[in-house]
């Protein structure tokens, strides 16, 4: 990277961390797509299996503790969570998939809510499924990759909880993800590597979103 592009990236960052700092406040809990709150801002979701760290990402982006309900117990999220940043960005905190011992009604239930609010949200201007470093690619994972292939959603992979393995290990994942993603047509070809924890990848990842906001905020 030459000085031009540093000089860049820095801006890029400084944006990102100016965005994120700001007013974020949640708008609604959404158990159905009736529900959807309708402000016409981008829209930027966040997926995974259950226990991933979906809500602790949002709150690290934000720089808040408890913006997002964390939980050690997977399942807790059963509705899209949206959290308005400064009128320029919608956060959206979607149900995790891959939780079996849910009951079989309300695994339904999640999983139709979240593949209709994929398919057909104007609003959503990246999805960002993240994938537990520790365990790479599951078998759900690939089935939502392969819908969004389908329905023309493009998606942002991102390797959370980079923290929680040894530096063999998480190349070692890194290689075998992101070959994955080379055959799917809606994928970003970068794969972020993020800790919510440790705030590896966090100002990159923020840098990146911050780029698809509206640019002002709404009158």
């Amino acid at each position: 990277m030459d000085d031009t592009d540093e000089a860049k990236a820095a801006v890029a960052i400084e944006r990102g961390r100016l965005l994120f700092a700001g007013p974020c406040d949640f708008v609604a809990g959404a158990p159905n797509l009736g529900a959807l709150p309708q402000l016409r801002l981008p829209e930027i979701a966040f997926a995974g299996r259950s226990n991933v760290g979906k809500s602790s990402l949002v709150n690290a982006l934000t720089g808040r503790k408890t913006l997002a309900r964390t939980s050690q117990t997977p399942g807790r999220t059963r509705q899209l969570n949206f959290f308005d940043l400064g009128r320029r960005l919608m956060l959206v905190d979607l149900p995790g998939y891959g939780y079996a011992r849910a009951s079989k009604t309300l695994i339904r239930d999640w999983t139709t809510l979240v593949r209709d609010y994929l398919r057909g949200r104007a609003e959503l201007a990246r999805l960002c499924v993240l994938v537990d470093a520790r365990h790479g690619l599951r078998d759900s994972d690939r089935e939502l990759m392969n819908m969004l292939d389908d329905a023309a959603v493009s998606f942002q992979a991102v390797l959370t909880k980079t923290d929680k393995t040894t530096a063999t290990m998480l190349e070692a994942s890194c290689h075998r993800v992101e070959a994955e993603l080379a055959e799917h047509v809606a994928a970003h070809p970068r794969l972020f590597r993020i800790s919510a924890r440790s705030g590896i990848g966090i100002e990159e990842l923020r840098a990146a979103l911050a780029a698809l906001a509206r640019p002002t905020p709404l009158g």
